[in-house]
């Protein structure tokens, strides 16, 4: 357990830094049973940085995006800024759309640890930016992205004219919204246009990390077929609860936290430099046509990226093509 000193300052430089809570904002905290001693201490926090703030626990969702009660989607419309502190995400939700659409800039964490806490809000927000800069200027020019690795992976798809979105957790202006902490680029590639095997070695979300990898087949955008251990099983579950569009490939992303590190929780996993993750099911929030309660990320260690015919990083590092 992090002393309290230390977590409540690495809390305020969150919401100083990244959020930019300001004396003249009301401020929501967000939480549920099994988050909510973080909660707590943002709410300690920003009750000193904010000129009202609010604290509201429910219960814990079943899945990453699950929609919160009715209630609690209306407290997040009027609020200057809201976190998340919660079991399951909240990113991929009306609920959080909507709140952004009136102006409310909202950070948030699912499954934060106090670790992620002290070790990511310390980074330095410039460099996350420029990194996060580097990778979205460079991506936004590409029709296709291919994703190879030596433990298997071969996968291509397309995102061309597809909204590139990059995610630094620095957010500062009205109706931004974002993990806190990022420091990824990420996109929702063309629906049903994906194709290949991907070989997850890293993490999944709603797992943990992999002990043994877990091979997927696409095909035209859906999953085929899951193998692996145990780990492939519980995932097939997952997806099984869900319904058909929880197959669907939803994102692409690549991580640009130089801060973070791999240890199991997707909030943080996602964000690793050197790493790229796929994600399936809702994509809407990125600007993709895939509605459906589920958003699970899986983490893929030191890949091959081409962008189009140019590779852009190699086993893990950037190359110089990253940087035209």
């Amino acid at each position: 357990m992090a002393k309290t000193s230390n977590l409540e300052e690495s809390v305020q430089i969150a919401l100083e830094n990244f959020m930019g809570l300001s004396n003249d904002e009301i401020f929501l905290v967000l939480t549920d049973e099994y988050l909510s001693d973080i909660g707590k201490v943002f709410f300690e926090v920003g009750k000193r940085l904010s000129l009202e703030a609010i604290y509201a626990e429910m219960k814990a969702r079943d899945m990453n995006g699950q929609e919160p009660p009715e209630q609690i989607a209306d407290l997040m419309k009027n609020v200057d800024v809201c976190v998340c502190p919660t079991y399951r995400s909240l990113t991929h939700t009306d609920a959080r759309r909507e709140a952004s659409s009136k102006g409310v800039r909202i950070g948030t964490m699912p499954g934060i640890t106090l670790e992620t806490i002290e070790r990511c809000f310390g980074a330095n927000p410039d460099k996350i930016v420029q990194l996060t800069d580097m990778v979205f200027n460079r991506m936004k020019r590409v029709a296709y992205v291919r994703v190879t690795t030596k433990a298997g992976t071969d996968f291509i798809m397309n995102i061309k004219d597809r909204r590139i979105i990059p995610s630094t957790g620095v957010l500062r202006k009205i109706g931004e919204s974002g993990n806190l902490p990022s420091g990824e680029v990420y996109v929702a590639p063309w629906e049903k246009k994906s194709n290949g095997v991907i070989v997850f070695d890293g993490s999944f979300a709603g797992i943990g990390i992999l002990k043994k990898p877990i091979k997927v087949e696409v095909k035209n955008g859906y999953i085929q077929k899951i193998d692996g251990g145990v780990e492939a099983i519980k995932l097939q579950e997952i997806l099984d609860k869900a319904g058909k569009d929880s197959n669907a490939v939803a994102e692409f992303g690549i991580g640009t936290n130089y801060k973070a590190k791999l240890c199991g929780q997707i909030l943080e996993d996602e964000k690793v430099l050197g790493t790229i993750h796929i994600a399936f099911g809702n994509n809407i929030s990125m600007g993709g046509k895939i509605s459906v309660s589920s958003h699970l990320d899986g983490l893929v260690k030191k890949p091959t990226v081409y962008f189009d015919d140019m590779i852009v990083m190699k086993d893990g590092k950037f190359t110089k093509e990253m940087e035209v």
